[in-house]
């Protein structure tokens, strides 16, 4: 969408405002009336009316933003517009994204070393070459759906994977700083699933809008083949043995739907084990909520980082423990993959060389190899379809096919459905399965960070990924008059574009302006993150429903999520910050800033989303037995976060994988 030649007048003049010609470039100088209008053509076409009310606010503001008056005030109008001040941090977002910005501020991805990349092929199959008919149909090619499918394809079942999202190549997912999972600039990334036909509703204090996948209120996690998995931070953590049973522990919060799992920490332990092995993990230390694992982990620890060496001394000071981050990244060789390459673009992308261990290149490909898996991809699975009895006799698929909506319905004995924590009660609540006790989407929950951010006299950054290295679980548990907890680690290493985010967000540098830019260039590689997610205190009015006035290209009605979290879940945040905050100060941190508390009224969503379709041992209070059946449909399991009764105050991905591991053995020898 071409801007007219007065606005791209406007938006140089608002750029070169923004981030201003000093020894380096201006924000025009490096193309930012192109980078607009490339966003609004490829991108975000949505965005066109937004971006002319700020342009239109720079031209008619009175006294003018842009003119003769000094740059402190014109700055300090120009952001009072919020408008304005969006498009000045979308300039900014792409100034820092740009890799002619990167030297100015001493940032480099290969600051570990060079190195050959690499490509997993996977045969994916036409969907005019599927059958009519398979012993199972895995639905989601995630953590959950890509152990599952190996399990069950090696226990002699035919097996088809449905994916929705594509399988973009390594370098379509290597490099690109803002089109990617975890940017925070809404645009769209090649993991997200057709960006402009799925959108979903989001409530947020008691007000409904439509968002589409790069938008924060989509609750966005990876769609592609391998899901999250691909792109992913890979911090490998189990579960304790308190997370298990939260409830009887702490009690039930008023409002709160705190409740125990049905299956203890020990039934899980050999799966844990089991996973870290069948998918490779590295690191080591104690982790004082959990015995000494009964197999050791196959891989040392990645060598510690240069801010992991001041946190560790700072921790001994403190008399806090710490350990190596469990990461599912080879540190050495192993199962035919390399170690990693310590290259800055870990969390958020495509590993280059396959060191990162992903469903794509571990259980997906041996899946394969059977000879009895089939792998679809950019379809989506609309309906269950049931017979008599509650038993599911196959999977309505539906796809965009040569600019034609494709439909085909697919037979089969079982179902596993591992579409994550918002489309999994999607799907069962657009077939009509499970929901006999109004449990389907309730209990959603994902993960409150809390964290600070310190910045040093000396540089402390050395951009050796992932950047994750050391951490602290002294505070899961035992904390006095605080609900669980949550695990503490410094950060993965940040690209240009978020750590202005990070840095203007937490009020340490100016948004904009020669001091701004300035800023940048001193304090980039100064700044350490400490950060860590908190244990959620679940409520059943957090939920996915079905919009009744909103569908997808499809024709589907969408998830509609609303809720918000619990007031504990502030305390708790407040208090681990508080602790990442002391653990940076006695770092040497000069100055630091605390993770602002969440204070709107919206659900906990994200990329660990889980919860909506949580397990137990009563069919009026969850949605599957222990073993993931849902209840009614004995066809029918669920292997995914969604099953998640807590979500522990760490990365779940581990649980994930040992708990489908658990639900597929059950399944195959059922």
């Amino acid at each position: 969408m071409q801007l007219t030649d007065h606005q791209r007048s406007l938006l140089a003049q608002l750029a070169d405002l923004a981030i201003p010609r000093d020894g380096y470039p201006s924000a025009a100088d490096t193309g930012a009336v192109a980078f607009i209008e490339g966003v609004l053509e490829q991108d975000r076409p949505d965005w066109r009316s937004r971006v002319d009310r700020a342009l239109n606010a720079v031209a008619t503001a009175r006294p003018p933003v842009l003119g003769a008056a000094p740059a402190g005030d014109r700055l300090e109008r120009m952001l009072a517009d919020p408008d304005i001040a969006w498009l000045v941090r979308l300039l900014a977002q792409g100034y820092y994204s740009s890799p002619v910005s990167w030297p100015m501020v001493g940032w480099r991805p290969d600051a570990g070393g060079a190195w050959e990349a690499t490509e997993t092929e996977l045969a994916v199959t036409p969907r005019a070459a599927l059958a009519d008919r398979y012993d199972c149909v895995v639905i989601g090619s995630g953590a959950g759906g890509g152990t599952a499918a190996q399990v069950i394809a090696e226990s002699g079942r035919s097996v088809l994977v449905v994916e929705t999202g594509s399988y973009p190549s390594t370098a379509g997912l290597a490099s690109d700083h803002l089109r990617n999972p975890r940017s925070v600039a809404g645009l769209p990334a090649p993991t997200d699933p057709d960006p402009m036909g799925r959108p979903r509703v989001s409530v947020v204090d008691g007000t409904a809008r439509v968002v589409l996948p790069p938008d924060g209120g989509w609750g966005n996690n990876a769609f592609t083949v391998g899901g999250g998995t691909r792109v992913y931070g890979a911090q490998a953590w189990r579960f304790v043995p308190l997370d298990f049973g939260m409830a009887g522990a702490y009690g039930v919060p008023e409002g709160s739907g705190l409740a125990d799992w049905p299956i203890t920490y020990a039934e899980l332990e050999p799966y844990y084990s089991l996973a870290e092995q069948r998918f490779g993990v590295s690191g080591g230390g104690v982790d004082p909520w959990h015995d000494a694992r009964s197999v050791a982990l196959p891989m040392p620890p990645l060598p510690r980082t240069e801010p992991a060496r001041l946190l560790a001394a700072a921790a001994d000071r403190l008399g806090w423990g710490t350990l190596d981050v469990p990461l599912l990244i080879n540190s050495v060789e192993y199962q035919g993959r390399p170690g990693c390459a310590r290259c800055g673009q870990c969390v958020g992308f495509a590993c280059p060389v396959e060191a990162k261990s992903g469903m794509h290149n571990t259980a997906l490909p041996a899946a394969l190899a059977t000879g009895l898996c089939t792998l679809v991809a950019e379809t989506t699975a609309s309906r269950l379809v049931t017979g008599g009895g509650g038993r599911v006799t196959g999977v309505e698929l539906v796809a965009i096919d040569n600019g034609r909506v494709w439909r085909r319905t697919v037979d089969c004995a079982e179902v596993v459905v591992a579409a994550g924590a918002t489309e999994t009660p999607r799907l069962l609540l657009n077939s009509g399965i499970g929901n006999e006790h109004d449990q389907v989407g309730r209990y959603l929950q994902a993960h409150v960070y809390a964290g600070a951010i310190g910045l040093f006299d000396d540089e402390v950054s050395d951009l050796i990924g992932p950047g994750v290295s050391i951490a602290t679980c002294d505070f899961r548990h035992g904390n006095d008059g605080i609900i669980g907890g949550g695990m503490l680690a410094d950060e993965f290493v940040p690209t240009p574009a978020a750590t202005y985010d990070y840095l203007t967000a937490a009020g340490l540098i100016p948004r904009t302006g020669l001091d701004s830019k300035q800023a940048m260039r001193h304090e980039s590689r100064r700044m350490m993150r400490v950060v860590g997610p908190i244990q959620e205190v679940t409520s059943p009015d957090s939920r996915v429903r079905l919009d009744p006035s909103v569908t997808d290209r499809f024709g589907l009605p969408v998830a509609r999520i609303s809720g918000s979290i619990h007031p504990e879940d502030l305390r708790t945040q407040a208090f681990m910050s508080a602790k990442a905050r002391d653990w940076l100060l006695e770092a040497g941190a000069t100055r630091t800033a605390v993770s602002a508390l969440t204070t709107r009224n919206q659900a906990s969503v994200g990329q660990h989303q889980a919860g909506s379709c949580r397990m137990g041992t009563d069919p009026a209070h969850s949605v599957t037995d222990p073993d993931g059946r849902v209840w009614g449909h004995e066809n029918v399991y669920v292997a995914d976060a969604s099953l998640h009764v807590t979500n522990g105050g760490v990365n779940p991905v581990l649980t994930v994988l040992a708990n489908a591991l658990r639900i597929a053995d059950h399944l195959t020898k059922a």
